[in-house]
């Protein structure tokens, strides 16, 4: 799936095909950034990015590819 600069990610299947074709996603906490780099591990509430857990009920997470 092709994805734009700056589209919200929020499925399983976006996370996953980030993760997998080594796309980079951005970090937001409302609307402030809070990291930007390679998604390592989702799962149902936390995206890894950089060697932090995000939780995904809070933060959202934007495509940079």
């Amino acid at each position: 799936m092709r994805y734009i600069n700056g589209q919200l990610i929020y499925e399983d299947r976006h996370f996953k095909d980030h993760m997998l074709a080594g796309v980079p996603v951005q970090v937001f906490l409302g609307s402030m950034h809070g990291d930007i780099g390679y998604i390592e591990y989702y799962g149902r509430d936390f995206v890894k990015v950089n060697n932090y857990f995000y939780c995904r009920k809070q933060f959202s997470f934007v495509s940079r590819p």
